[in-house]
């Protein structure tokens, strides 16, 4: 497992398994962890924002959950092993949680929809434990934001995972994290709707030759247009700038 710069913005390139391996070491470990998800999204937010930047940098683990990053780490010198997508690897994670007997909470996305994806969890692997879950449409300060941190603290999670949009659950959690008694936080973003079964994977050809980019951007052109033809050209044009940079010096 090693951890990369990818425009400025920490990255791990990791097999699904060392992943694992990564989360058990955190979970015997005297700090609580973070393990964050990056795409191509993350990295042109963080790159404009420094504090999630320095977040981002600063998190135990950021795994790659888009091709675009896997592109631009080729173009830089950099291999990384596997896209670990959240619709892809919630399956196995759990399975692993549930073995070595990690308990959840669940956070986020609107309301019932934790509750739908908890159901499916439980069904595919009846042995997790998930001790709670809660919507994320919740105010994010004062006093409904206090009753949320007790009613998690209060249930005493293992793990929590982050599921609000990019970047308010990363807001979130760089401001609560330090109130929140869990060995470790990872952010979902739209998973759940995954889990709940509300949203479908792309067809295989989509996916085989990394272009799930472009099913998403069919399904929600709207959220699709800023993130993919604006966002993924800007990407590769500044990962383009620093190869040529590096290739200079």
């Amino acid at each position: 497992m090693q951890q990369l710069k990818i425009l400025g913005i920490k990255i791990t390139s990791a097999t699904m398994e060392e992943i694992h391996k990564a989360i058990d070491h955190i979970m015997q470990s005297k700090n609580p962890g973070i393990l964050l998800s990056a795409n191509v999204h993350a990295v042109n937010l963080a790159r404009r924002r420094p504090w999630l930047a320095e977040f981002f940098n600063n998190a135990d683990l950021i795994h790659v959950d888009g091709a675009g990053i896997i592109w631009g780490a080729r173009l830089l010198g950099y291999e990384i092993p596997e896209r670990i997508t959240w619709a892809d690897w919630v399956w196995p994670l759990i399975r692993h949680m549930a073995e070595k007997k990690y308990s959840l909470f669940m956070l986020g996305g609107p309301k019932g929809l934790t509750d739908q994806a908890a159901k499916k969890l439980k069904e595919h692997t009846p042995l997790l434990n998930i001790v709670g879950t809660h919507h994320g449409y919740f105010k994010k300060k004062g006093q409904e934001n206090d009753e949320l941190i007790k009613k998690i603290n209060q249930a005493a999670p293992d793990i929590i995972w982050i599921g609000m949009g990019m970047p308010l659950q990363e807001r979130w959690l760089w401001e609560n994290r330090h109130r929140l008694n869990a060995r470790l936080f990872m952010i979902c973003g739209a998973a759940y709707k995954h889990m709940a079964g509300q949203m479908k994977r792309a067809p295989g050809w989509f996916i085989e030759h990394d272009m799930e980019w472009l099913w998403l951007l069919l399904q929600d052109p709207g959220r699709g247009i800023i993130r993919y033809l604006w966002g993924n050209p800007f990407f590769m044009l500044n990962v383009f700038i620093e190869r040529y940079k590096t290739l200079k010096s």
